[in-house]
C-alpha cells in the first residue's frame, strides 16, 4: 500500500543551508511530526568530503570558486554543481524494510529509471561505486552517499544532468576513483537539457520505487527558503546524533 510523503522542490540552494534543512526534517521524521519528506535541488559549486575521504583527494587550483566542506556522509569527495540535479530523500527506512543495502539498491534504481525515462541506458557495474554509462567505455553519471541514525535517512544522490564534468577529474580524485570517467545527460543526448526537464522523471521514479504518493509543498529558491512558514511548521531543530553500530554499518555501504 502506497504512503503519502511530502516532495520539496527547491531550485539551488547553498549546500550548508540545504544540510540544515536535511537534519531539522530529520528530526521531525525521526519524532513521527512530519511524513518521508524528498528534497529536489542544485547547489552552488561544493565540494563534500565524505567519512572515508584519504589524503590527496584534493588538488583544487589556486583562485577556483568552490566550497570545501565536511560533511557525515559516507563515501569520499564529490562535486556539486548547478546542472546537476540532488535529491535528499529524508525516510524512515523502518517503513521501508529497515534494510540499508536494500535502501542503496532502491536508490539505485530510481536513478537508472530516472536516466531511462529521458532516453539515457544506465546501470551498476560490480565494483564500481554510483550509476554508470558502460557503452564505449564505462562513464559515472550518478553518485551515492547517505547516512543514516536511527533508521532515518539523509544525504542521497546526485545526477549530473548538464554541467562542466572538468571539476571531477581536475580538482579531485572523485569518490576515490583516479581513473574513472564522468558524464552527463546532456552529453550523452549531444543536445542541452535542463534540469527542470529531470526533475519529475527523477519525482516519478522515486516514488514508484519506495511506493510513495507524494504531496508537493511550495518552496521559494535559494535565499528565500528559510523564512517560509513550511520550515517552521513541519520541522523542529534536531536534538543531535550519535554514532551507533548501526550508523557504522551504513557507512561501510553507503558510497555507491
Amino acid at each position: 500500500m502506497s504512503r503519502g510523503a511530502y516532495l520539496l522542490n527547491l531550485g539551488h540552494v547553498p549546500y550548508l543551508e540545504a544540510w540544515e534543512l536535511q537534519r531539522s526534517l530529520a528530526a521531525a521524521v525521526s519524532q513521527g511530526a512530519v511524513p518521508d519528506t524528498v528534497m529536489f535541488l542544485e547547489h552552488p559549486p561544493v565540494i563534500t568530503l565524505g567519512r572515508r575521504t584519504e589524503e590527496g583527494e584534493l588538488h583544487v587550483p589556486d583562485g577556483a570558486e568552490v566550497e570545501i566542506l565536511e560533511t557525515d556522509r559516507g563515501g569520499k569527495s564529490t562535486y556539486h554543481g548547478p546542472g546537476q540535479l540532488v535529491c535528499y530523500p529524508i525516510l524512515d527506512l523502518t517503513r521501508h524494510g529497515q534494510d540499508v543495502k536494500r535502501y542503496c539498491r532502491d536508490l539505485e534504481e530510481t536513478l537508472i529509471r530516472t536516466l531511462a525515462a529521458v532516453g539515457v541506458e544506465a546501470t551498476r557495474i560490480e565494483g564500481l561505486t554510483g550509476i554508470w554509462v558502460e557503452a564505449p567505455v564505462p562513464r559515472k553519471i550518478a553518485s551515492i552517499g547517505v547516512h543514516i541514525t536511527k533508521w532515518v535517512t539523509t544525504h542521497g544522490y546526485a545526477l549530473n544532468i548538464d554541467l562542466d564534468t572538468a571539476p571531477f577529474t581536475e580538482w579531485i580524485t572523485a569518490c576515490g576513483l583516479a581513473e574513472a570517467s564522468f558524464t552527463t545527460i546532456a552529453q550523452e543526448l549531444d543536445r542541452p537539457i535542463e534540469v527542470d526537464e529531470v526533475r519529475p522523471h527523477a519525482a516519478e521514479a522515486f516514488a514508484e520505487v519506495f511506493d510513495l504518493v507524494f504531496e508537493e509543498l511550495p518552496a521559494e529558491q535559494g535565499a528565500g527558503l528559510w523564512p517560509q512558514p513550511i520550515h517552521e511548521q513541519l520541522t523542529a531543530k534536531p536534538t543531535g546524533s550519535t554514532r551507533t553500530g548501526t550508523t557504522q554499518g551504513v557507512e561501510q555501504v553507503a558510497a555507491r
